[in-house]
């Protein structure tokens, strides 16, 4: 009979060799004969086989799709062909979402627009923000939300990332705030929620406006209230690969109505020029409706994944530190350690992983390398720069799967880490 920590060890592996999906003869792997070594021996060369280097896949079949077929929608598409709505100007559809988004969101006011990304332009010039002023803007972000600065011509001013995550350091915003700054860019990013009593403390004490951007977190709530009705305006995203998709298109929330009607004029242009058309309005509607119970399954996945690969020494999940708060996942981020994973490099990590059949990417880029003609930043930005470079994500749809899906997932993760932190090094 083996020791202890031997059959631990042997029951572990053989977990994560079924977990991983691992093409290997049980009846062999099983046998009384195969001595505890050769079993771990068999283990560890078959944990050695990466697809990339022409082993079998982890994860079997294709990636899931998004948007995924839903009879809701379909139905919803039929009835706006039926009526006619989809080809309409102002229909019923658009009017409906934007009273349903205020409904779920407790504010007066939704602006349908053409993208998440635009959303957060209207955003500003609906907060008058222009040529002079500057906007406070974390390191670490989406690319867009740094163009929708420049493009009001105000003036971007960068802070750090909280360490091992990936939102604005709130203890570095008040450094930043100078006689020009006028506002700040709170993102939600990657499951990770905003401290957002503590935003709207820092911009009335400052005399800022808050722009909050909740296109990754539809729904997600923070001390009671929805990501996005916080700030002075709030923006959420339809595009294509979003929780709530429409292919393309945004909304701007507000409860200010000097706020919309700014928004509102800056749009017209004879009529209004960066619209939501009604087609895509009504596909939104079901998964709107979709959504809480979607929510509450992915959730659930990533608990189940964050456990699976929690002694995973190549892969530490970001830190989220905002308490009473709910969030919904869009992406599901770790910081990658190269040093534990055999020095094999980012992009080594992220090549192998997608082989396995994981829908993983590394993160933002961030901007921390922009140029100081372009904005102004406050310190070296060093978990900026970190995030940068060692974030990887897993996109959501896979999180819909079965569970035993997502076991597969965990034991995918765990072979290329694995394998990768077992190569012999120079």
């Amino acid at each position: 009979m083996c020791c202890p920590n031997r059959a631990a060890r042997r029951e572990s592996l053989a977990r994560l060799c079924r977990a991983a999906c691992l093409r290997l003869e049980w009846s062999v792997v099983s046998s009384a004969d195969l001595s505890n070594r050769s079993l771990v021996a068999v283990i560890d060369t078959a944990l050695e086989q990466l697809a990339l280097h022409g082993g079998p896949r982890a994860l079997d079949g294709t990636p899931p799709e998004w948007p995924v077929l839903d009879e809701a929608v379909r139905r919803a598409v039929e009835q706006a062909l039926s009526d006619g709505s989809w080809g309409r100007y102002h229909g019923p559809n658009c009017r409906r979402l934007a009273d349903e988004l205020a409904r779920h969101h407790g504010v007066g006011h939704v602006r349908l627009c053409c993208s998440g990304t635009f959303g957060v332009e209207l955003a500003l010039h609906g907060l008058k923000i222009g040529a002079g002023d500057e906007v406070i803007l974390a390191g670490y972000d989406f690319p867009g939300n740094f163009r929708a600065v420049e493009a009001t011509r105000a003036r971007v001013v960068l802070v750090d990332v909280e360490p091992d995550g990936c939102l604005m350091d709130l203890d570095q915003v008040e450094a930043a705030v100078g006689p020009n700054t006028r506002a700040m860019i709170v993102s939600h990013l990657h499951g990770a929620l905003v401290d957002m009593p503590r935003v709207v403390d820092i911009a009335r004490r400052h005399n800022l406006v808050v722009v909050e951007d909740a296109c990754q977190v539809p729904l997600a709530t923070i001390a009671g209230r929805a990501a996005g009705s916080w700030g002075n305006a709030g923006v959420l995203s339809f595009g294509g690969s979003k929780l709530l998709s429409a292919g393309r298109g945004g909304a701007v929330l507000t409860n200010d109505a000097d706020v919309h009607q700014r928004a509102k004029i800056f749009a017209d242009r004879g009529n209004d020029a960066f619209p939501l058309s009604e087609l895509q309005a009504c596909v939104l509607l079901p998964q709107l409706e979709q959504s809480p119970t979607r929510n509450r399954a992915r959730a659930a996945a990533v608990e189940r994944l964050l456990g699976q690969t929690a002694e995973l020494a190549a892969l530490r999940p970001l830190a989220n530190r905002t308490q009473a708060a709910t969030t919904v996942y869009y992406k599901v981020a770790w910081r990658y350690d190269a040093d534990a994973a055999g020095r094999a490099s980012i992009d080594e990590f992220v090549a192998a992983a997608a082989a396995e059949g994981v829908p993983i990417a590394r993160g933002f880029r961030g901007f921390a390398r922009r140029s100081e003609r372009r904005c102004r930043k406050v310190g070296p930005l060093a978990e900026s720069r970190r995030a940068a470079e060692t974030t990887v994500l897993l996109h959501h749809p896979i999180l819909l799967e079965p569970p035993e899906r997502i076991d597969a997932l965990a034991g995918a993760l765990a072979k290329v880490s694995t394998a990768l932190a077992k190569r012999p090094t120079a």
